[in-house]
């Protein structure tokens, strides 16, 4: 589900500080993008878009599960079946992802 080795790799790049400014600016990011899902459901070049974005930011993050998702999503609205796409299932995967590393960052960091 998360890729913790991506993790620690971008927490080394950038430092401690930006890190967690990192990570909080893709947590909220992602959300208001996640709470216009459902709008554009039906809408296959909007909902491409937002897959990519989505895509991009869970993958920068080691949110990889997710990440796999939103490509499917992506590759599914560009070719015109927006409605293949289970937005539902993005965000919740989206959560429990997000349970996940909130819970097991400060142990992954420390080690």
């Amino acid at each position: 589900m998360i890729d913790w080795s991506r993790i620690r790799e971008l927490r080394d790049e950038i430092g401690h500080d930006d890190f967690q400014e990192v990570v909080e600016l893709f947590l909220s990011e992602v959300e208001e993008t996640l709470e216009t899902l459902e709008g554009v459901s039906g809408d296959a070049r909007q909902l491409e878009e937002k897959m990519h974005f989505l895509k991009g930011s869970a993958l920068n993050l080691g949110f990889v599960a997710m990440s796999g998702m939103c490509q499917e999503g992506e590759t599914a609205a560009a070719a015109g079946n927006a409605e293949a796409v289970d937005v539902h299932r993005v965000i919740a995967t989206f959560a429990q992802s997000r349970i996940a590393f909130l819970q097991e960052l400060p142990t992954v960091l420390a080690a």
